[in-house]
């Protein structure tokens, strides 16, 4: 197996061409090893001492650091667990499902789309991939642009949204695709109680920091949560979570062990404390 590494603007992150498929569609973040869990390649690249987050792309993975680590100690043990995931015979992330496809693109021939995705190209992307991101048109449904967005790209979402309002007027809103897919866990008596709890009592809690948190996913005994606003990128979003929002999902909703998260805190643009 021959697997093709690719510097990245960001010296900090590495991106790992395996020549195979590593995941069916779409992209998977994992900011941390807890949130690693799910899959069984980034839960072995989180194995590595150094490792603070793993990207999965469907024909690449990009890989990031701590920044006093050297590439050239971490990329042969890199190498090689990549290379014994594969052999293993492990999916990449458990519990994929067709559900999980990126939306599809169903709206060639429209002009307003065409534009859209010229100005994505043209514009967006090379401003994404210059900051180590990278952003992909999914499909232009209501007003909203849905987009795929890897790694640091998150950041652009507000920008992206006042270049295509200014040259599109049809625009809205642009939005991580993710959003618009169905996710059967949401429908849940689990996670509508889940939500009644987040509505009614957390959200109001941290709406004074200028914070939002957003139920994205239930599966099993887990939910998964997205930190918004002056929650990412917060230097107290841990504490928040663990003392905070878990303790209270935990209580209100007992059949949930779990609560994980799964924002790019790297990426929050006004975080209420700012990291130490």
């Amino acid at each position: 197996m021959f697997i093709q590494t690719e510097a990245l603007p960001d010296p900090n992150r590495l991106k790992f061409i395996p020549g195979e498929e590593v995941l069916p569609s779409g992209t998977a973040e994992f900011p941390d090893e807890e949130s690693a869990e799910r899959s069984p390649l980034a839960a072995r690249l989180f194995g590595v001492d150094g490792v603070t987050g793993v990207t999965l792309a469907t024909d690449h993975l990009v890989v990031a650091k701590e920044g006093g680590e050297d590439w050239m100690v971490l990329k042969p043990m890199l190498l090689g667990a990549i290379m014994d995931h594969f052999m293993s015979g492990a999916p990449a992330v458990h519990g994929l499902t067709p559900s999980a496809a990126p939306v599809a693109d169903n709206s060639d021939g429209d002009p307003v789309v065409a534009e859209i995705k010229d100005l994505i190209e043209t514009r967006i992307r090379p401003a994404a991939q210059q900051h180590g991101g990278d952003v992909h048109f999914r499909a232009f449904k209501d007003g909203d642009v849905l987009c795929e967005f890897e790694g640091s790209a998150f950041s652009l979402i507000g920008g992206m949204t006042n270049v295509l309002r200014h040259y599109v007027p049809e625009v809205v809103a642009v939005k991580d695709y993710r959003d618009a897919l169905p996710k059967p866990g949401l429908e849940t008596p689990t996670a509508e109680a889940i939500q009644k709890l987040l509505d009614e009592r957390i959200n109001p809690a941290v709406a004074g920091h200028g914070g939002y948190i957003s139920l994205i996913d239930v599966q099993d005994d887990r939910a998964y949560i997205r930190l918004e606003g002056g929650c990412q990128g917060c230097g107290m979003a841990d504490v928040t979570l663990k003392q905070g929002v878990e303790v209270e999902i935990k209580s209100a909703v007992p059949e949930i062990s779990q609560v994980l998260d799964v924002t790019d805190h790297a990426e929050g643009t006004n975080p209420y404390y700012r990291p130490a």
